[in-house]
């Protein structure tokens, strides 16, 4: 992390943890012999992980972050991680429900092939997001806030 701000270093965080939970996600839908009760146990995770990404962790950058961008004159980068989060919402819309039945345990095989394809595609569109906001995203954060601001948002965002 390239940043000293409080709320880069709260972001790093969440990122370092949806990397390795992406990561056990992909290594055991990648293979076909992993244990239901693995795959059902690493759906649920996933399940969370996406409701709180598409949700509260995107709507505090586009509303809190992106926004200064914008102002800042770095609406481009801003613009392209917007529609990145858009993308990201549209793959979340067919993979929650499949996770869901994926933990109630309702998934026949079509079900599952289904989860593991779009697990794979939230994995690989999740880990190329993360890579940009920490190379792109976080440096800016110390030309865009002082240390009020920095301390304010890290507040609004921990709570």
């Amino acid at each position: 992390m390239n940043s000293d701000r409080q709320i880069a270093r709260l972001l790093t965080e969440e990122h370092r943890g949806q990397l390795d939970l992406l990561g056990r996600v992909e290594a055991a839908m990648a293979g076909r012999k992993t244990d239901e009760a693995v795959l059902r146990e690493l759906a649920k995770a996933l399940h969370q992980q996406v409701e709180h990404d598409v949700g509260r962790h995107f709507d505090f950058e586009e509303n809190e972050l992106f926004t200064r961008m914008e102002e800042s004159g770095e609406g481009d980068i801003a613009g392209l991680l917007a529609d990145e989060h858009a993308a990201i919402r549209d793959v979340a819309e067919e993979l929650l429900p499949l996770a869901a039945a994926a933990i109630e345990g309702s998934l026949d095989a079509d079900g599952w092939d289904a989860l593991r394809r779009t697990a794979l595609e939230m994995v690989e569109r999740q880990v190329a997001h993360i890579q940009k906001e920490e190379m792109a995203l976080l440096p800016l954060l110390d030309d865009l806030l002082d240390d009020e601001t920095d301390a304010m948002l890290a507040m609004e965002y921990a709570s």
